[in-house]
């Protein structure tokens, strides 16, 4: 089977389309024809063993794990003994490790089934990207009804469904994104829409509830100025590839939530059955649209992540795969 493959750290160009083995399923695992992935940040951020901390999960001096891609759509091909969750012919989508591929295994408890009238790149898109704007509003943000939701990156993979889904929460939003992408985060639901290039969020005068920050590119204490007392900060991404940087941060926000009365937290979230089922039900439902701002075969893949790397990709940036 053909599989992109990168055996040292570095830029786009050391990603190779090659030939490998198909592989099989383990007892728990199933076997799935990929026909759709997308990109996320941390694929560039593995690819280029950038920042350095993430060596200790992948190899100090070079890859461990050769294989790129987390978030897959397909149909099962064959499954393992003790698999018992799918069988042979469902589609489905999810979680794995090296989605950049004609196949790949994966275990049956990140993975559900596909709805029949959501296509395989729409729920390609949905693992990293969703499932980070659901769980940062919904569980870290205790998002409810009425509230004002500031969205930072409104026009990014998880800025997109981070409007549709506060939206399903009935809560006043606004985006923040570039002149050219206006009209689609008013199109996917935004209440209002801020023009970063014209004008700066944090100087308004508006206050909000929730702040949830794709880019993390303002200080925490010009974030503080847009939060109501009581508000929340989240910070869901930022530009930033220094390990101090990030743990500073990080800290900073913990003493700052010390001395004042809102909240700034740090986030990470975490595949789940249900979270994912719950993604593809709104989809399916309409409530909610994966939005595709690029399309890349596979052998494109390098392509597709030198894209994705510069920071402005509009929606979910999705790999297909034709056999």
């Amino acid at each position: 089977m053909k599989a992109i493959v990168y055996t040292k750290y570095g830029p786009p160009d050391i990603l190779e389309l090659k030939e490998i083995e198909k592989p099989s399923p383990k007892n728990d695992e199933v076997l799935i024809k990929i026909y759709a992935a997308s990109v996320n940040p941390l694929d560039w951020h593995f690819m280029r063993g950038s920042p350095f901390f993430l060596r200790l999960l992948s190899g100090f001096f070079k890859p461990r794990i050769t294989r790129l891609g987390r978030d897959v759509a397909g149909k099962v091909e064959s499954v393992g003994r003790n698999s018992t969750l799918f069988k042979r012919g469902d589609e489905v989508f999810g979680s794995c490790a090296g989605a950049y591929a004609e196949y790949v295994c994966a275990s049956e408890l990140e993975l559900v089934l596909k709805p029949e009238n959501v296509t395989f790149e729409q729920a390609a898109s949905l693992n990293v990207a969703a499932l980070t704007a659901l769980q940062s509003l919904r569980d870290k943000g205790q998002i409810k009804t009425g509230q004002k939701v500031l969205i930072n990156g409104a026009s990014g993979g998880v800025g997109t469904f981070a409007v549709q889904i506060a939206k399903v929460f009935n809560t006043e939003v606004t985006g923040v994104c570039s002149t050219n992408n206006i009209e689609m985060v008013k199109s996917i639901g935004a209440d209002h829409v801020i023009d970063y290039t014209k004008e700066d969020i944090t100087k308004t005068g508006e206050h909000y509830d929730i702040f949830l920050d794709c880019y993390a590119n303002r200080s925490l204490f010009a974030c503080k100025r847009v939060l109501k007392p009581g508000g929340i900060y989240i910070p869901v991404g930022g530009p930033s590839n220094s390990l101090i940087s990030i743990l500073f941060g990080s800290i900073t926000a913990m003493v700052l939530s010390w001395f004042v009365s809102q909240k700034f937290v740090t986030f990470l979230s975490k595949i789940n059955k249900e979270d994912l089922t719950f993604m593809g039900e709104l989809l399916a439902s309409k409530k909610v649209k994966a939005i595709i701002g690029k399309r890349y075969s596979l052998s494109d893949t390098p392509e597709a992540i030198r894209y994705i790397e510069k920071g402005h990709a509009e929606g979910k940036i999705v790999i297909l795969i034709e056999h």
